[in-house]
C-alpha cells in the first residue's frame, strides 16, 4: 500500500475519532490491505493524535483470549497504544461524547506497570515478571471506529487494536506475590453479573501476552519502556455499554475498579 494512502485512512480514523462517528471497514475498500500496512496506518493516526497533544503512556494488547476472539471473528493478538487522553480514574463516570466513543464494549483484564525497559526478541514471561513494578485490575473500554463492529484483523489493528478508553485500580501488587495465571475475576454490569475469567484465559498467563507484545514491537524497533503502562487483554467476553451504564470488577488478590458513562 502506498504512502498517500496510508496517510489518507490513518487520518480518516483520526477524523472518525474527533467526530464520533464509523467508517467503512477498511479490507472492504482495500482488499489487498496486510497487517503491516496496517500498523503503518495506526502509525499514522497516532502521530494525529500526538500533533493535537496527546502523550503516548503505554501499549495494549488486543484479542489475546479465546472468548474474544471467538467474539470478534479475529483469531490473532494485535496491539495499539496508550495516550493520556485515554486514561480516567479509577470510578470516573466517563461522558461518550466527550471521550469520542461511539459503540463501546468493557473489558476487565490486568495492567502492567514497568520500571525497567524491555525490549525484544527474547523477551520472556519471567522477564517481564522482573521488570514489572505492579500489578492491577483494568477496565479497557474498547471501541472501533469501523462500523458495527464489522472487523477483520488489519481494521482493528489499523484503529490502534479498537482502544477507547480505560481505568487502573487503585490497588497495586508485585506480581510475584501471587499465581497470576489463577486469579480469578468477577464483573457486574449495573449489579448484574456480568462475565468471569481467570488469568490464564489470555494466552496462558497475562505476562505471557506482555512478552508476547514487547517481542513483536521489538520487530519493529520499538521498546518498552520504564513508567509504561501495559495492558495484557480481555479475562472475558467483551460487555457492551450505553449511557447509564456501571461497571465493577474484582480480580482475585488484586482488588477492583469501577467506570460508570453518561451522554
Amino acid at each position: 500500500m502506498d504512502a498517500a494512502t496510508i496517510e489518507a485512512l490513518g487520518d480518516a480514523l483520526f477524523d472518525a475519532l474527533r467526530q464520533r462517528r464509523t467508517l467503512a471497514p477498511l479490507t472492504s475498500r482495500h482488499a489487498d490491505i496486510t497487517v503491516d500496512d496496517a500498523y503503518r496506518i495506526s502509525l499514522r493516526f497516532l502521530a494525529r493524535r500526538q500533533a493535537a497533544g496527546e502523550r503516548v503512556i503505554g501499549k495494549k494488547i488486543g484479542v489475546t483470549s479465546k472468548p474474544v476472539q471467538d467474539m470478534l471473528g479475529v483469531f490473532q493478538p494485535d496491539f495499539g497504544f496508550l495516550t493520556d487522553a485515554m486514561q480516567y480514574a479509577d470510578g470516573a463516570t466517563v461522558s461518550l461524547s466527550q471521550s469520542g466513543l461511539v459503540q463501546p464494549r468493557a473489558e476487565g483484564e490486568m495492567a502492567f506497570m514497568l520500571k525497567t525497559d524491555l525490549q525484544g526478541p527474547g523477551v520472556t514471561r519471567d522477564d517481564v515478571l522482573a521488570a514489572t513494578a505492579w500489578v492491577a485490575p483494568c477496565f479497557e473500554i474498547v471501541d472501533s471506529r469501523i462500523d458495527d463492529w464489522k472487523i477483520k484483523i488489519q481494521d482493528t489493528v489499523a484503529d490502534n487494536a479498537s482502544c477507547g478508553v480505560f481505568v487502573v485500580g487503585t490497588q497495586h501488587t508485585d506480581p510475584r506475590t501471587l499465581d497470576l495465571a489463577a486469579a480469578s475475576m468477577q464483573m457486574w454490569k449495573n449489579g448484574a453479573p456480568a462475565g468471569s475469567g481467570v488469568g490464564a484465559a489470555v494466552q496462558g498467563h497475562p505476562a505471557e501476552a506482555v512478552a508476547w507484545l514487547a517481542n513483536t514491537l521489538g520487530a519493529f524497533g520499538i521498546p518498552f519502556k520504564a513508567g509504561e503502562l501495559i495492558l495484557s487483554g480481555s479475562l472475558a467476553p467483551l460487555v457492551p455499554a450505553v449511557a447509564g451504564d456501571r461497571f465493577t470488577m474484582q480480580i482475585e488478590g488484586l482488588g477492583g475498579c469501577s467506570i460508570a458513562f453518561s451522554a
